[in-house]
């Protein structure tokens, strides 16, 4: 569904690089998660990926529609969320045209599936920064696309809501859509995404299997900060938890 080849980027000719030669393929059915700590340019990949941006050298290819949740949105006028979502269903409306019972029908749908049904009435620009999140999730899934990008998709969310949002994504790869997000909860990747994309450096970007490179001294690097993994039983399966050593401080 997408596939980057050799891709680097920079803001100015003359400027410092971003991230250099990156490649990196996804497939229908996969989560892949870009990790790496602020200021390394995970958004910036991300919009290159989405084909919001071009590279500055290399190539990115797109099949199929694309859905993009950025981590946050500023709103001028006052919508509705259920006119909110709507906005998804654009490509579908003519020139002039209005929505559909069809595409209502879609956004209640998409509203349901991230369950946010109760917030449909409300004023976006009044909820919270998670609920907003819910919203433009919904968003791109009424849009009908094959690759859903998403730029910290959990980073407002409380923990319930984050097991929902991971529940959903997981779900979604499952039944054919790609996925791409960034997140700073390696914990998160390690849960959803079959392969990761790690910001070490700007000259430094590695991909591969999830399990593979989130071990601790890979993570240790990555963040500049003592963490460990560890297997714990849950009430469903053995999970592996990221513990950073807080106590330690940074220097």
């Amino acid at each position: 569904m997408l596939e980057a080849k050799s891709m680097s980027f920079r803001y100015s000719a003359k400027g410092p690089w971003i991230f250099r030669d990156v490649s990196v393929d996804v497939r229908r059915g996969e989560v892949l998660a870009v990790l790496g700590p602020n200021a390394r340019g995970k958004t910036t990949m991300l919009k290159c990926l989405s084909g919001l941006v071009a590279p500055t050298e290399g190539t990115v290819e797109l099949a199929g529609k694309v859905g993009f949740v950025p981590q946050s949105h500023a709103v001028v006028f006052s919508f509705s969320v259920t006119d909110t979502v709507l906005m998804g269903r654009a490509r579908r409306v003519k020139i002039y045209g209005t929505p559909t019972r069809g595409d209502r029908l879609a956004a209640a749908a998409a509203l349901a599936r991230v369950g946010i049904s109760h917030l449909a009435e409300r004023d976006y620009a009044r909820l919270s920064g998670g609920e907003r999140q819910l919203v433009l999730i919904a968003r791109a899934l009424v849009s009908d696309c094959d690759t859903i990008v998403l730029d910290e998709p959990a980073s407002a969310l409380d923990l319930r809501n984050q097991a929902r949002v991971l529940t959903l994504l997981r779900s979604l790869a499952d039944e054919g859509m790609a996925v791409v997000m960034t997140t700073h909860h390696p914990d998160h990747a390690l849960h959803i995404a079959e392969r990761v994309v790690l910001m070490v450096d700007s000259g430094d970007q590695r991909v591969g299997p999830t399990r593979e490179l989130l071990t601790d001294n890979v993570l240790s690097e990555l963040y500049e900060l003592a963490i460990v993994t560890a297997d714990v039983q849950t009430s469903t399966a053995v999970r592996r938890l990221i513990v950073p050593d807080f106590g330690r401080g940074v220097s």
